[in-house]
């Protein structure tokens, strides 16, 4: 076997060694050809042919050496892949060239050979590759709003049969701070660092490898005239804000084969006016958020060895006995881990044609994981407790499915339900997950409306019948490489980004058409993602630096138009977080618009890792923990009606409900030196304490008169305060205006 896939797995960040990097050559650059071969193969070469612009052809045979193999990131010679192909790919050797500047206006055919044992040869087929050059195109950009491209900076790099990216270059002032992108978790302001927009899984430390699940290719420029852009494209974005030339912001697009109107290959959207106008403005191009009911504004609680029925009431009678209130709980592990329509233990004949089941189908075993959960769901309720339930849009094909989820599987193919990818001989199959998790999963395309119904009905009778209150939509990171195809045309480059918002989409509108609102959980998205349901900033570990890094995340996000955002807070990975960092970020998590503590699976060892605030306390030592988080989520209770009053605000006027102080202040510069401080609202402002040991904290207030919302005491804006910070209280200000009908908010007592 030789294996040559020229545009890799597609991994946005890590070049497999069976591919050609880059996998469309520039002219100037060096080529990596790469192979993957089974281990009885030897002497693999690469047969060559350049082909120049005048029609003359030079042949020549070139040795590959042997390197260890890699795919998606992950070394395989020597190690570990998470793939249910581990064992065949340890087996596999890794083989590369490379080649030199590649010329301009030049073509090369290639293809590889090896010898096999007994003296014979096995071959590939041809491949080829035209080298592409950067090139003047003054019309390819379609602009609307306020024409801010420099003069000349256009710029289209063509490979001789199409148009691949356009580029071009904005103005920055010397004042100017350009920040949104989606979610990001490094920093606010941007300005002197290079940046992409593309949906992927990061897994814990995004702010240090800075990739996100959730990016956006939009941004605001504050300090200045204030405008903001919007790159109208679902492909891959590249931003040099300043790091290469400090009053120029440079801009790169992939872009499809056909002009978007005219000439035109690419839209940009210009925005004038306040941060709040931009927003506003961008969200009525790609959908505005939807209001959603109050409760998502409780507690929620979660933990991913919560597997059992009676795992999950006793965390529930355990934050009744602690006087502790929760809103709603996520149940992960809640599914056969193979169908995840059906609950573990469940009992019933699998519908032959893929079709979905009902309640009254499934025999709840008394010994088994979920006795009733119909009953179980019905008890909560009556707590004033809603019930969510995990989900990932994949067929599990790995270990080979049975029963139910082999039907699923062999509907979904014959139906054509799914996702498909080019086969070596150039034919669609149907795409096989090529990420770490769930590997060589079947996706389902849920950009697709008979598709997207085909998967949500399977899941109705857990909303109409079973009761559930909503979805975590998990996983929506997993559609990898343009050569995808979607059942609607669109290929990989175009659709992968697209999907993860049609995700949230899909059982939002499942949920709508049950009479029930559309809170749906999700970590990953894209432009478009703003209208559906709420999300959270994904896996992280218990650290300070994930504390920061996460806070960055849900301003960068609310700044995008991301209203109901939140994070597992003090981390969901690893051990425990100290009793500090669990109370800090709790306090923060008050002042945010989802509140939700969530812990990761540890094979149920001792001692115990979940986030649950009586465990934080026994794992500690520290007795406080639990008085101080009942008094934090009291206080969490007591906001509820003016966060529901603040989002019906921010989904009429576009201004955040998780505020960065940029949106109120854009000429203060002082603010961007309290990045993580925000507004909470029109009238509350935040700054929790981010860092270990502290005793007191140092707040900038603003313009205006000021209330801290603890001592009564009035402030003058335009100054730092330095406030008392014990572990129960988290500084905050009120506005002078509006203390009188917040000040029960926070100075009532029991």
């Amino acid at each position: 076997m030789i294996r040559h896939k020229p545009f890799g797995s597609g991994h946005p960040y890590v070049n497999d060694t069976d591919q050609r990097s880059p996998a469309r050559p520039q002219a100037g650059e060096s080529v990596t050809l790469g192979v993957r071969t089974s281990p009885e193969l030897t002497n693999v070469v690469c047969e060559l042919a350049e082909i120049r612009s005048d029609g003359s052809v030079t042949h020549s045979t070139v040795p590959l050496s042997r390197v260890p193999a890699a795919s998606r990131g992950q070394v395989v010679d020597g190690g570990h892949l998470a793939s249910a192909q581990a064992k065949l790919a340890r087996a596999a050797s890794g083989w590369q060239t490379s080649l030199g500047p590649a010329d301009p206006l030049t073509s090369y055919k290639y293809r590889f050979s090896a010898d096999k044992p007994a003296g014979r040869k096995e071959h590939t087929r041809w491949f080829s590759y035209q080298v592409a050059t950067w090139q003047p195109a003054e019309h390819a950009l379609d602009i609307t709003g306020t024409h801010r491209v420099i003069r000349d900076s256009v710029e289209v790099l063509n490979d001789g049969s199409r148009p691949l990216r356009v580029r071009f270059a904005l103005p920055l002032a010397s004042n100017e701070r350009v920040t949104g992108f989606g979610e990001r978790f490094d920093a606010l302001d941007h300005r002197g660092t290079s940046l992409d927009a593309v949906v992927f899984e990061q897994y814990k430390s995004q702010g240090a490898h800075r990739k996100t699940y959730l990016p956006m290719p939009f941004a605001h420029v504050v300090g200045g005239d204030g405008w903001g852009f919007h790159i109208d494209t679902s492909r891959r974005t590249w931003y040099d804000i300043g790091a290469s030339d400090e009053n120029r912001l440079i801009i790169e697009a992939e872009v499809g084969p056909d002009a978007v109107n005219g000439d035109a290959l690419l839209g940009v959207q210009f925005f004038d006016g306040t941060p709040t106008e931009v927003l506003q403005s961008f969200l009525s191009k790609v959908g505005a958020p939807k209001e959603l009911p109050d409760w998502v504004f409780k507690l929620w609680a979660s933990g991913n060895e919560w597997n059992t029925q009676a795992e999950v009431m006793r965390q529930m009678d355990l934050h009744r006995e602690t006087g502790i209130p929760v809103g709603s709980v996520v149940i992960e592990a809640w599914s056969d881990e193979a169908t995840f329509t059906a609950f573990r233990d469940a009992v019933y004949t699998p519908s032959s044609d893929g079709g979905p089941l009902g309640l009254n189908d499934f025999t709840f075993p008394e010994e088994g994981a979920w006795p009733d959960p119909k009953a179980m769901v019905d008890e909560l309720h009556e707590r004033d407790i809603r019930v969510v339930l995990w989900q990932i849009p994949l067929i599990k094909m790995r270990p080979h499915p049975q029963g139910q989820a082999r039907n699923d599987a062999e509907a979904a193919i014959r139906e054509g339900r799914l996702i498909r990818e080019e086969a070596p001989d150039g034919s669609l199959r149907p795409y096989r997950n090529r990420g770490w998790w769930f590997p060589l999963g079947l996706m389902p395309d849920l950009t697709d409306p008979e598709a997207a119904r085909w998967w949500t009905e399977k899941r109705r009778y857990l909303v109409e019948e079973l009761g559930v209150d909503g979805f975590k939509t998990d996983g929506g990171e997993h559609a990898w490489g343009e050569d995808l195809r979607y059942l609607n045309g669109m290929k990989g480059d175009e659709g992968n980004n697209l999907f993860s918002v049609a995700y949230a989409k899909a059982y939002g509108d499942l949920l709508e058409s049950a009479g029930k609102a559309p809170v749906t959980f999700s970590r990953a998205g894209f432009t478009g993602s703003q209208a559906h349901g709420a999300f959270w900033a994904g896996d992280e570990d218990s650290t300070w630096d994930a504390f920061r890094w996460s806070m960055f995340a849900g301003l960068s996000a609310a700044a995008s138009g991301v209203v109901y955002w939140g994070w597992d807070f003090a981390g969901f990975s690893g051990d425990v977080p100290t009793a500090e960092l669990y109370l800090r970020s709790a306090a923060a998590a008050v002042f945010v618009p989802i509140m939700q503590y969530h812990s990761e699976f540890n094979h149920h060892r001792k001692p115990s890792r979940d986030r649950t605030p009586w465990n934080i306390q026994e794992r500690s030592g520290d007795e406080t923990v639990l008085p101080i988080f009942r008094e934090l989520t009291e206080l969490r209770e007591r906001l509820i009606p003016y966060l529901s009053e603040q989002a019906r605000k921010t989904i009429a006027t576009g201004a955040p409900l998780m505020r960065p102080l940029y949106f109120d202040y854009p000429e203060d510069q002082e603010v961007w030196d309290h990045p993580l401080q925000w507004m909470l609202g029109d009238d509350l402002l935040v700054a929790p304490v981010t860092q270990e040991g502290i005793k007191s904290w140092t707040t900038y207030l603003p313009s205006g008169d000021w209330v801290d919302v603890w001592t009564g005491d009035s402030h003058a804006g335009k100054q730092t305060v330095d406030v008392p910070a014990p572990l129960n209280r988290i500084p905050a200000f009120v506005r002078a205006d509006a203390w009188d009908r917040m000040k029960s908010i926070f100075q009532s007592r029991p």
